[in-house]
């Protein structure tokens, strides 16, 4: 399974599409097996999460999400975890453990003055 978290160094970041990258653990049997760092190509409405799909991710990890991504996560059948912070790979662990659990934290506006997840 591919995991993705949107990246800003090591850390969770609070909006997905302007992160500044996004971390990719390939996990086997609950454990992580390896992970690449994939420097953000763009932020563009609809784009990144078909670049996701098309790199076999299969869960994404974020702080905040805009609905037009959800919406395209969910059509690719992309499991979505938002409200996540902290290390990426502590969240991807917490995840494969079966303790990190979305928050459903959307954002609605573009302005993104603070109000990801209110």
């Amino acid at each position: 399974m591919k995991i993705a978290v949107a990246s800003e160094g090591k850390m969770v970041t609070e909006h997905f599409g302007h992160c500044e990258g996004f971390t990719i653990f390939e996990t086997e049997n609950n454990q992580i097996k390896s992970q690449e760092f994939i420097p953000n190509p763009g932020h563009r409405p609809g784009f990144l999460p078909v670049f996701l799909h098309d790199k076999g991710v299969n869960v994404i990890i974020s702080g905040g999400m805009g609905s037009g991504a959800v919406d395209i996560f969910n059509e690719k059948g992309i499991e979505i975890i938002t409200g996540a912070s902290g290390d990426a790979k502590t969240a991807v662990n917490s995840y494969l453990q079966g303790k990190l659990k979305s928050t459903g934290s959307v954002c609605h506006e573009h302005q993104h003055a603070g109000e990801c997840g209110e």
